[in-house]
């Protein structure tokens, strides 16, 4: 059992680390999953991770795939899921999957059978549907993922959790595809329950343009839970936070 098994019910760990730039934050988020993945690997025999899309984490995904620390992580034992998929083929674009395959999965040798993809080409109730039939079947009731990486948006949604959606509510699946009044498109998303089972959870925001998100959802995470990222990070066991200075810089007491 690690120190995150032995954090009581109820109590949560968090932390706020503010590093100078998005260069700073990637190689942090890369440390960090490396250190999850060698803890996880000795103690459980695997490692499980769900990526996030956006410009952020790629640049973590990107140095992850280099030798300093691709060399670091036995890739055999990590299994690799998603916090949340657009509904776009695999091939598009804007699929959080095909960026990270491209930035990372493809230039490491993780096994094909270990990389959980969100089948977002699929009718989205259905895609969804058989995403959580398989978190269920490798997870079952009591085990859970090692790890989370979570961007945050500008009006505080976090993965496709998003203000007023139903998904922020859900209390029994884990998995629920959505069409966001917001932008008028459908997502599939995990949702909160499952989320904050995760053993380790880091949140990465840098740029100016998330420096009154950041702000307004971290005093949010320690008071009122509003916006979906603050409840997920009041609830969650065990939080960091990774930000740079410019999304940090509407943060009162913390410059």
């Amino acid at each position: 059992m690690d120190l995150e098994d032995r954090v009581p019910a109820g109590v949560g760990v968090k932390s706020l680390e503010i590093l100078l730039d998005p260069q700073d934050v990637a190689r942090r988020v890369a440390e960090r999953f490396v250190r999850a993945a060698t803890l996880a690997s000795a103690i459980r025999k695997r490692f499980t991770v769900a990526l996030a899309g956006g410009a952020s984490p790629r640049d973590a995904y990107q140095l992850l795939a280099t030798r300093e620390f691709a060399r670091q992580i036995d890739w055999d034992r990590v299994h690799v899921w998603w916090g949340d998929e657009r509904c776009v083929s695999p091939e598009d674009p804007q699929s959080n999957y095909r960026m990270a395959r491209e930035s990372l999965i493809d230039k490491v040798p993780i096994p094909s059978k270990q990389v959980h993809r969100i089948r977002g080409e699929d009718p989205p109730v259905d895609a969804a549907a058989a995403y959580e039939d398989s978190l269920r079947e490798s997870f079952g009731f009591n085990d859970r993922l090692d790890l989370i990486l979570l961007g945050l948006g500008k009006e505080g949604h976090t993965a496709s959790l998003f203000p007023g959606q139903a998904a922020v509510s859900e209390k029994v699946r884990w998995v629920l595809a959505e069409r966001i009044g917001l932008l008028g498109i459908w997502r599939i998303t995990l949702t909160p329950g499952f989320i904050t089972r995760a053993r380790e959870i880091i949140f990465i925001v840098t740029g100016a343009g998330k420096a009154a998100s950041f702000s307004r959802v971290y005093q949010e995470e320690r008071g009122r839970e509003i916006s979906p990222a603050a409840i997920i990070a009041r609830r969650a066991k065990r939080v960091r936070w990774l930000v740079d200075r410019a999304a940090a810089s509407e943060l009162e007491g913390e410059r």
